[in-house]
């Protein structure tokens, strides 16, 4: 059986896995360039998912299963990859810890208003009249659209701060950490109160688009919004809106419709808004645990097992 990498793996797992299953073909290559050749004798494919193609899926003949070491899947060719019935895992919850942190980091920082000070230490001034501005997050409630692993890891940290959480998802059943739960449905009714909006939101159909203008107008003029889930879920002319229309007080974006961010994209320079370069699930834990994923599920799989770790609806895309 070979399995093949197109995503580059440091040379300790590679070895490691080689030492593990060593009746097993393993090739790992730098990216699908270097690994096309052999992708049509390939049974098992891992991939970061944003290298696919219709064409190289019809090309992967005897393929059978793909792990994404990732959890975004918004940009795998779903309907070749499930005319051909090839079997799709990734990495979803990797990210919640390295998320959380960012999360709660964020909204301490505009609360605090880190920006400014930080701004005054490089000027050597004293900015102690500054004070007034200073919010607290204790006791607050927070609304976190999205509530499977990362929001449930984000609810957990705020409960240390003693936050009333709300989550959000499609069926609003009950979840670890949050006080309340509603359905998408039930989302606008729940704003009034929210002192933070923080979108976990995967890419999809769905939830391109999600949040609208009038979303914003539901909340307090001192909610902050945060974004780190996928940035298609709003609009950055629909935030840039409800910052200029005071209707919110600060947006942290840390994804966005395009990316890179384009140099003369207003967000940049906007005084309500905190920029971050997608790296909130950044940790050098990333691929341990990816990896982690993969080998249970590779056992799993050599033994027949159908109830792979994060299996994907097709239909779905998540």
């Amino acid at each position: 059986m070979i399995i093949l990498s197109s995503a580059p793996l440091p040379e300790d797992i590679r070895k490691h896995l080689q030492a593990n299953y060593p009746t097993y073909d393993f090739h790992f290559c730098n990216d699908i360039e270097e690994a096309r050749p052999l992708l049509s004798k390939a049974e098992v494919l891992l991939t970061y998912g944003e290298d696919l193609t219709d064409t190289l899926i019809d090309e992967a003949e005897q393929l059978k299963w793909i792990m994404v070491l990732s959890a975004g899947m918004d940009e795998m060719p779903f309907e070749e990859i499930k005319r051909k019935r090839i079997l799709v895992t990734n990495s979803r919850g990797i990210h919640k810890i390295p998320m959380a942190e960012y999360a709660i980091s964020m909204i301490l920082q505009v609360s605090r208003n880190a920006a400014l000070f930080l701004d005054c230490q490089r000027n050597h001034q004293w900015a102690r009249g500054e004070r007034a501005g200073l919010q607290e997050i204790t006791s607050k409630t927070m609304v976190i659209v999205g509530a499977g692993a990362i929001g449930q890891e984000v609810a957990r940290l705020a409960k240390a701060f003693r936050m009333k959480t709300m989550g959000i998802s499609t069926t609003g059943t009950a979840k670890a950490n949050f006080d309340e739960m509603y359905t998408q449905k039930d989302f606008p009714s729940v704003l009034a109160n929210a002192d933070f909006v923080i979108s976990v939101l995967p890419s999809t159909e769905e939830t391109k688009g999600f949040f609208r203008y009038e979303h914003f107008e539901r909340m307090p003029e001192s909610a902050i919004f945060l974004n780190m889930g996928r940035g298609d879920a709003v609009a950055g002319e629909t935030i840039i809106k409800a910052l200029d229309d005071r209707q919110i007080s600060h947006a942290v974006l840390d994804v966005f419709e395009q990316e890179p961010l384009p140099e003369d994209h207003p967000l940049w320079d906007h005084e309500k808004v905190t920029v971050t370069p997608h790296v909130s699930g950044a940790s050098p834990e990333y691929l341990p645990r990816a990896m982690d994923i993969f080998e249970e599920n590779l056992e799993k799989y050599l033994s027949g097992s159908k109830q792979l770790i994060n299996h994907i609806d097709l239909d779905r895309g998540y």
